[in-house]
This record gives C-alpha cells, sequence and structure tokens, in this order.
C-alpha cells in the first residue's frame, strides 16, 4: 500500500481549514484515512499548523510519501519545537551583590543639647 501524508480540505466555500492526514494514496482527497496527525488553516496570520511531529517522522519512517505543503508545515513546526527546549534552559546569571545596610543617621548627627 502507498501511503502519502497530505492534506484533507474542510471548511466553508472561500475559507479552506485543512486536517493533515496520513492515507493510501488511491483514496480520494476528502475520502478514508490512517490517521489524523495534524491541522492547517492558511487563512489564519502567523503560526497557523499544528503537527504531532513525532507521529509524521513516524510515517514517514515508515516510507510514507508527506506532499510538497505537508513537508513545509514539518519543517516549520520542527523549528518551532526545537528553540523551546533551549529556551527552557536556565541561563547562567551573575549573582546579585549582597544589599547594603543605609548608613545610620542617629549616629552621624550630633544631638543638640
Amino acid at each position: 500500500m502507498a501511503v502519502s501524508i497530505r492534506l484533507r480540505r474542510e471548511g466553508a466555500k472561500n475559507r479552506p481549514y485543512y486536517k493533515v492526514v496520513v492515507a493510501d494514496s488511491r483514496s480520494p482527497r476528502e475520502g478514508r484515512f490512517i490517521e489524523i496527525i495534524g491541522t492547517y488553516d492558511p487563512k489564519k496570520p502567523g503560526h497557523n499548523s499544528t503537527l504531532k511531529v513525532d507521529r509524521a517522522e513516524y510515517w514517514i519512517g515508515r516510507g510514507a510519501q508527506p506532499s510538497d505543503t505537508v513537508r513545509s508545515l514539518i519543517k516549520k513546526n520542527k523549528k518551532q519545537a526545537a528553540p523551546a527546549p533551549a529556551a527552557a534552559a536556565p541561563t547562567p546569571a551573575e549573582p546579585e551583590p549582597a544589599p547594603v545596610a543605609p548608613p545610620d543617621t542617629a549616629a552621624a548627627t550630633p544631638e543638640a543639647t
């Protein structure tokens, strides 16, 4: 069976929304599929896709062929997932200097008697 990772169109007319699916390459675009591994909303600005990158890599390892669009979505999602662990690592910061006690103003001024 030839397996492909491709987009399945959902949504209304002039308002496309896609699901990233693993399907037999012979099945129709909105036909049977094996697994849903993500979503893609082309109308949304910024980060507009969710993808289970580990499942995509699993299927690619088993011989599935991603479409061109899905290949770029995998690349984008890998890039966004990579900086997260690096940002979570604490960066060594300089220790703060010990606070200095304010000068005792009563001892500094002589008492007037």
